[in-house]
């Protein structure tokens, strides 16, 4: 992690970029093209796309996974709240991955290399805390969950984030957005 202060900005940013470049190396991706988001928003993964037959499980035991997924929610949680959801994602297929699901892992990555320079950046003004936090209505295909997230904002920079999937089922767009409000 590198912390960079700017005395003359009156400015803190916290970075993971190091941390970024040897996760890309890791996994053989450092010299893939960037992509601009970390999650394409038609992409809907699904217990579906799990391995059907021993074949395709075998196939996916050479693959680092959740490994891959370990060194994710690392700079997720530390300096990351952009990948917050992606992660989420990729992370709920741990157990058994399918293709579909390393092909969004790799995604994810891709977004990574295009934004290994951003950070988290903290600034002199009034310590105001903001918060914000939405939900998407029956995002989960497999149980029809809605996925909720949050951010806490102090000094212009996030200071707490997360992403996670609702206990229950919503059964309005409302109602998903009320859980997201009360249960964060």
């Amino acid at each position: 992690m590198c912390i960079k202060r700017d005395r003359k900005q009156h400015t803190l940013q916290v970075s993971q970029e190091k941390y970024i470049e040897r996760v890309l190396d890791r996994f053989n991706v450092a010299d893939a093209k960037p992509l601009g988001v970390p999650l394409q928003p038609h992409v809907k993964l699904s217990k579906d796309d799990c391995p059907k037959d021993d074949d395709a499980t075998n196939d996916m035991k050479s693959v680092p996974y959740a490994s891959t997924c370990g060194s994710l929610m690392y700079a997720m949680v530390a300096t990351r709240p952009d990948i917050a959801h992606a992660v989420g994602v990729v992370r709920r297929f741990t157990a058994n991955p399918g293709r579909a699901h390393w092909d969004t892992v790799k995604c994810i990555l891709r977004y990574l290399k295009g934004t290994k320079s951003k950070c988290l950046c903290y600034g002199k003004g009034p310590l105001e805390l903001k918060g914000f936090c939405d939900s998407n209505m029956a995002g989960d295909v497999d149980t029809c969950k809605s996925t909720s997230g949050y951010v806490y904002i102090l000094a212009g920079g996030a200071i707490s984030w997360c992403s996670k999937l609702q206990r229950i089922v919503a059964l309005s767009t409302t109602v998903a957005e009320y859980i997201s409000a009360t249960t964060q």
